[in-house]
């Protein structure tokens, strides 16, 4: 990517975090014409974007998300055409163990709209599987629901960006933004200042301390989940599943990423006490799924400043990358995926890893323009779901930027839901 020395001085759009969300953006607006300069702490891609499952769906997505959800499929297969992405309709399916389950996702379907998916009886899900003792109920098949490779594919919209003129830089860690009142001017870099008639927050985890330190209250948290890579077993399931308490995909190495939903885990901090009357509501609703957790990070997070200035290093410098550690249940996984397809007995893990997911109060994301601070765009909070969607968030919010209304209605997104406005 470009080189911090040579950053231009004065860009129309200044985009800070170098993940999925803030290069498609990137990327549709330098296709309009903007002038759009990318700026990364660390490396591209090297939080979440690199370590979430690779999924691209519609499928029990929160209602306001299925509109996205549907461009973005399409979007997908337009950068595939255009370059190697990892983009493959796979198809999805949500295993049901009980006639809960399959009213919940008959529900769903009902409700979303959503033509691309059918609901499938105990037959036809066991034909779409390899054997399996689970006497599985039935299923929600979305035949065009796809995957992509988290890596190669922010990679790759990278580079898209930067042919049509997009700077992208690297280890190049945004200290503040600038403002002239209320109004945004630019940023304030480590290699110096960049003058920016607009700016877009698409930082992920660390959103809320860019927002924070502009006076932006931000509710948002950070949840750690694991995943798992394993060999390909000797019978191979091409299908995308998740089976309730585990999850695979099949990926281009034709190895399997598996995920299993009680292995993530909320750090304690002290976040965790300054939000605790919104968030209490979703994690007794979601306890079963997300286990809290008191460690370093509370201490660590403590003596973190939540306000500086952008004449000496930052945070931002001092943590170019997030990187927890697996969670130690993340082998429990392939367990799980083995007692319900025993074909993946002779599978061995080759890897975990594990990342910190952006969430907010509601899992849904906050896409919108700061009506109070003109020129601040803010794209985060995606809560696991972001992936998928991003070439169509980063459409939207070009379209935002660029003064025209969005193809897909962002009302739902907005921030101040969280206030009573």
């Amino acid at each position: 990517m470009a080189n911090p020395a040579h950053a231009a001085r004065t860009v129309d759009v200044a985009i800070v975090g170098g993940g999925i969300v803030g290069l498609a953006t990137a990327y549709h607006l330098t296709r309009q014409g903007a002038k759009v300069a990318v700026f990364e702490k660390g490396d591209l891609a090297g939080e979440q974007s690199s370590r979430n499952w690779g999924w691209v769906r519609t499928l029990l997505r929160d209602l306001p998300e299925v509109p996205l959800a549907v461009r973005a499929t399409t979007l997908w297969r337009e950068l595939q055409a255009q370059t190697d992405v990892g983009f493959r309709e796979s198809g999805i399916v949500y295993l049901a163990r009980d006639q809960a389950q399959l009213q919940a996702q008959s529900s769903w379907l009902a409700s979303s709209g959503f033509r691309g998916a059918r609901m499938l009886g105990a037959d036809a899900t066991r034909a779409l599987l390899p054997p399996s003792p689970v006497p599985w109920q039935g299923s929600l098949y979305s035949p065009t629901d796809a995957v992509a490779e988290p890596a190669l594919a922010t990679a790759a919209i990278a580079r898209l960006a930067a042919a049509q003129g997009c700077q992208v830089f690297e280890r190049t860690a945004v200290r503040g933004i600038r403002r002239d009142g209320e109004r945004v001017t630019g940023l304030q870099t480590e290699h110096g200042d960049v003058h920016a008639g607009q700016v877009l927050v698409a930082g992920g985890a660390w959103s809320r301390l860019i927002c924070g330190n502009l006076g932006v209250e931000l509710p948002q948290l950070k949840v750690r989940a694991s995943v798992l890579r394993a060999s390909s077993p000797a019978s191979q399931l091409d299908l995308t599943v998740n089976g309730g308490d585990f999850t695979c995909r099949r990926g281009a190495d034709g190895h399997y990423v598996v995920s299993q939903f009680n292995a993530s885990y909320a750090d304690i901090v002290p976040d965790s006490f300054r939000l605790l009357r919104q968030y209490l509501p979703t994690w007794l609703a979601n306890k079963a799924l997300v286990r809290l957790r008191l460690g370093p990070e509370f201490m660590r997070e403590l003596r973190m400043p939540r306000r500086f200035g952008g004449d000496a290093p930052t945070p931002y410098e001092q943590h170019r990358a997030l990187d927890p550690t697996p969670a130690r249940r993340t082998p429990l996984a392939l367990q799980k995926l083995t007692a319900a397809f025993p074909s993946f007995a002779d599978a061995r893990i080759l890897k975990m890893w594990s990342g910190y997911i952006d969430v907010m109060p509601d899992a849904m994301p906050v896409i919108e323009a700061d009506a109070n601070r003109p020129g601040l765009f803010v794209a985060t909070g995606f809560s696991g779901h972001g992936f998928g969607i991003a070439p169509a968030v980063g459409e939207a919010m070009a379209q935002l930027m660029a003064g025209q209304t969005p193809a897909i209605d962002l009302a739902p997104f907005r921030l101040s839901r969280f206030y009573g406005a």
